[in-house]
């Protein structure tokens, strides 16, 4: 038994903030609420902010929380709750009321003559009223389900006399026994299910534990968003890293064990025997149906799947298909089943499937001996997954086949191994790849053969190459003598360079040694690559001659897709088309890419074409159509086991776009946190260029002055000269204009400017000069200010850049406000709401409905159009009664910069104080 008394430190955990507040409004409103949830949901959390919350307005709180056992221990629950009252709350009670509390906390022996349990009713129901006439009362009864069944009786009758300065609140799980709640609370009760947290959620829970956030989405998906189990599946993910001396692999498989398997097993509670039987069945098929549960022996596979949703174990289709809401209970079922029951369980399911490839799995997985014509069926059944782009089924059934090779077909386990390495590399699935690399690393493989399990292991890390060191040398030792296994282990190391070193001279040098190597050993789809790089770098390094390299790389024979379509010509070709803003041609491209490489089976390829097409219906003002994109590119870093930092660009620039700066704000935060984990500096800087629009787009001027300067010392070490490979520049002087900095914007924009056109870049070359309007006009120079940005405005309609165009006519609107010019103002913003609305650019039209970020007065402008946009902030802030340092803190600037602003504000206004400064903006 646990009773509790509620704190002030109740931890609330995470993404349980509004629905705390709304049992707070239903306790308010009905004076009863019923909390209700699956184990782990967070329910107990839940209870205790709401009690700590009532004992803060000094009401009296009493909390019960019944554990198991106490079911079985007739009144223990009301002993417990009675025993925490305090005693001047007992000392008006009659005696035979006083005798029965007694009696019930074991404070006196039972009469002869028997218990009096009216006596007893009738003093709870009093010891409640004496409370509730002093102040307000909550009852917390955490864990319901619990309840011994006198005690149900006894609290049942009481909350029906109590009176409504008495409030309840009521938390349980049930498990297929009978709910408390309702009958507790009364008909009637508001019942408030707590849901299961989003994958945004699961990273910031995983973060406010100490654990690496590049896991929540593989998290998310396997603990169906329950608290309880995620933290589970994260520490025990970080102890299995642990205990091999390394840091846990997005790609890891989740170990459901220890308290993340006892959790598992509470869910799994919920449903009855029977039904965890057919639940064994779905959880070892691939592909889990209805029909085929019953083909496999559950005849009455429906009605069971029916209480299994009940308890929220599984979602059922239309079509039958059946879904477990969390990855992990499929796994917890199978380890619990033991091997006879999950050995009956694939025979039953070999004979009732369709597909063949599946017969064979299931029937591998029946049996755990040998078989020399059982594993050439298998490695048959790997083949034809490999055609048919399942390579992450290829890698499983390869091992597979390996474990039933005969020890004296030595030769055909090793190849069989080798092979599975390398679809697991193509799939991106580290922990496939890493156990059939250990199992070719402890046999007699050739030099070959270990780097080319060796090179899986790197395929697979996805962006996380930076602890991949000793890896890379042991491949490089092993590929001596062999020019071409020199050139695929430099053409890597020339990746990992730029990626998670940051260094595109090293990059290109390392390419230009695989390219030689790979003309030396005739490996002409090696040198296609390695000149691929060198182009890529190039670009990087603004130099001239890159798109010559790449033409030469274009112009030598290669397969249409060959291994690292990412890595390949015909890839970067569209990239460079993106970056010139060749929009049709890249989009052209990228539709004939895509089904090509859905079939090779690389995720990561798969993925890189997603992203460039969210990136090329973005910059084409086609929102919706991005936003689809990312949410594939998203599913699959999930479903796949990918890097998720650069998926969560990809979800912050769609959402920063076409969907909500709030969530754009925490897909970027994500990824920086993700590439920081995996020290991958590209991809860091994009996620920080993502976060700074969305601060400068919200007006958090000064915060995105400080996101950018970072993008802007990374690429700075990155040595990235090429300023359309990422455009970060315009934001950057945007920011420091707002931030009140015009000099150092138009010293950045002098200096890109040049860049830019040199290079003819001309899309970059309009975006600095919509920075440059803005500059102009914080300068003073009005006029050039508006002719710069409307001549700007018509360059990005000839561009087709319509989502440019319109954040220029916001600028513009902006400007025309400043210098008291409405009517433009007016009609710039309703053209710049037009063009977002055509776009799909749901936060931006949203903007330009509203007054523009550098006019936050609204109607107070005109009382301050001299001022400029920060100085306007300033001037709002301390107009509402806030001091020099609160001022500071709020817009991240000193306390001297503050006063020196305020002091050009007062000129500005003709003001000598904080009061006529508020005067003046309310009657200007």
């Amino acid at each position: 038994m646990c009773v509790v008394a509620a704190t002030g430190h109740a931890d609330t955990s995470v993404g349980h903030g509004e629905l705390i507040k709304a049992v707070d409004r239903a306790l308010t409103t009905h004076g009863r609420a019923l909390l209700t949830g699956p184990a782990g949901a967070g329910k107990t959390e839940v209870v205790r902010a709401v009690a700590a919350a009532a004992e803060k307005r000094r009401e009296t709180v009493l909390c019960l929380a019944p554990e198991a056992a106490d079911q079985w221990i007739p009144e223990a629950s009301a002993a417990a709750l009675l025993a925490s009252v305090p005693c001047g709350a007992l000392e008006q009670l009659s005696g035979p009321q006083r005798t029965a509390i007694a009696l019930l906390r074991r404070e006196a022996d039972a009469p002869r003559a028997g218990r009096d349990h009216i006596a007893l009713r009738l003093a709870v129901v009093e010891v409640l009223r004496t409370l509730a006439a002093r102040q307000p009362v909550l009852l917390v009864l955490d864990n319901a389900q619990w309840l011994d069944a006198e005690s149900t009786d006894l609290l049942r009758f009481a909350l029906r006399l109590t009176p409504p300065r008495v409030r309840v609140l009521v938390a349980e799980c049930v498990q297929g026994g009978v709910p408390v709640g309702e009958p507790l609370c009364g008909p009637g009760v508001p019942a408030i299910r707590v849901p299961p947290l989003g994958a945004d959620e699961v990273a910031e829970l995983l973060l406010h534990h100490g654990l690496p956030a590049r896991l929540a989405g593989r998290i998310h998906q396997a603990s169906g968003g329950n608290p309880r189990l995620a933290l589970a599946l994260g520490h025990s993910l970080a102890e299995a890293a642990e205990a091999r001396d390394s840091s846990a692999h997005h790609a890891d498989t989740l170990p459901v064990s220890g308290q993340a398997r006892e959790v598992a097993r509470r869910l799994l509670a919920a449903a009855p025997a029977q039904a965890r039987r057919t639940l064994l069945l779905a959880a070892l098929a691939t592909r889990p149906t209805i029909s085929l549960l019953r083909r496999a022996g559950r005849p009455d596979a429906e009605a069971e799947l029916a209480e299994a949703e009940r308890a929220a174990l599984v979602r059922v289709g239309e079509d039958g298909a059946v879904e477990f809401t969390a990855g992990a209970l499929p796994t917890a079922l199978a380890a619990d089943a033991g091997w006879p029951e999950r050995a009956a369980g694939h025979a039953a399911l070999a004979a009732a499937v369709d597909d063949p490839v599946q017969a064979v799995r299931h029937r591998a997985l029946a049996v755990d001996t040998p078989d020399q014509w059982l594993a050439a069926e298998i490695t048959e059944a790997a083949a034809a997954c490999r055609r048919r782009g399942q390579r992450a089924l290829a890698a499983e059934l390869g091992l597979l086949a390996a474990e039933r090779t005969p020890s004296w077909l030595a030769g055909e386990e090793l190849a069989r191994l080798v092979t599975a390495a390398e679809d697991a590399g193509w799939a991106g699935r580290a922990d496939l790849a890493r156990r059939a690399t250990r199992a070719v690393l402890a046999r007699d493989a050739s030099p070959s053969d270990r780097v080319r399990a060796r090179l899986a292991v790197i395929d697979a890390a996805g962006q996380a190459l930076g602890a991949l060191d000793e890896t890379f040398a042991h491949a490089m030792d092993e590929a001596a003598g062999d020019p071409s296994l020199q050139a695929a282990v430099q053409l890597r190391i020339a990746w990992k360079n730029n990626l998670s070193d940051g260094d595109p001279v090293r990059s290109r040098d390392a390419a230009a040694r695989a390219g030689a190597l790979a003309a030396l050993g005739g490996d002409q789809v090696a040198e296609a690559m390695a000149l691929t790089v060198r182009a890529r770098m190039g670009r990087i390094l603004g130099d001239p001659g890159a798109e010559a390299i790449l033409a030469e790389a274009l112009a030598l024979p290669a397969p249409e897709v060959p291994l690292g379509m990412r890595n390949a010509p015909q890839y970067l070709a569209v990239r460079h088309a993106l970056f010139d803003d060749g929009l049709d041609d890249a989009r052209r491209q990228l539709m004939v890419l895509l089904p090509a490489v859905q079939r090779t089976g690389s995720a990561e390829d798969v993925f890189e074409v997603l992203r460039s097409l969210t990136e090329v219906e973005l910059r084409s003002g086609r929102c919706e159509a991005a936003s689809a994109h990312a949410r594939r590119a998203l599913d699959l870093t999930i479903d796949a086991g990918l890097s998720p930092g650069p998926a969560w660009y990809v979800a912050a620039m769609a959402e920063a776009m076409g969907g909500s700066f709030a969530r754009a704000e925490g897909y970027a935060r994500r990824g920086i946190q993700a590439s920081q984990e995996e020290q991958d500096q590209v991809f860091l800087s994009r996620s920080l260029h993502a976060l700074g629009l969305v601060e400068l787009a919200t007006g958090e001027a000064a915060k995105a002055v400080a996101t950018l300067r970072r993008v802007a010392e990374l690429e700075a070490a990155q040595q990235v000269v090429d300023p359309s490979i990422l455009r970060w520049h315009g934001e950057l002087a945007e920011a420091l204009i707002a931030a009140d900095a015009p000099d150092e914007a138009a010293r950045l924009l002098a200096s890109v400017r040049t860049v830019a056109v040199g290079l003819g870049r001309t899309g970059v070359v309009a975006a600095l000069d919509r920075a440059r309007g803005l500059c102009l006009s914080a300068q003073g120079d009005a006029d050039a200010a508006v002719h710069l940005l409307e001549t700007t405005a018509q360059r990005f309609d000839a561009l087709q850049l319509p989502l440019e165009r319109g954040r220029t006519l916001l600028a513009l609107a902006r400007v025309e406000r400043r210098r008291r010019r409405r009517a433009p103002a007016r009609a710039a913003l309703r053209a710049a709401a037009e063009v977002f609305d055509r776009a799909g650019a749901t936060p931006w039209t949203e903007l330009a409905g509203e007054v523009s970020p550098g006019d936050i007065a609204g109607a107070q402008l005109t009382a301050a159009a001299t001022l400029t946009d920060a100085e306007t902030r300033l001037a709002l802030l301390v107009s509402q009664g806030a001091s020099n340092q609160e001022a500071a803190a709020k817009l991240f600037l000193s306390v001297k910069t503050v006063e020196a602003r305020l002091t050009r504000i007062y000129q500005k206004l003709d003001v000598r104080s904080r009061a006529q400064l508020a005067t003046a903006l309310r009657t200007r």
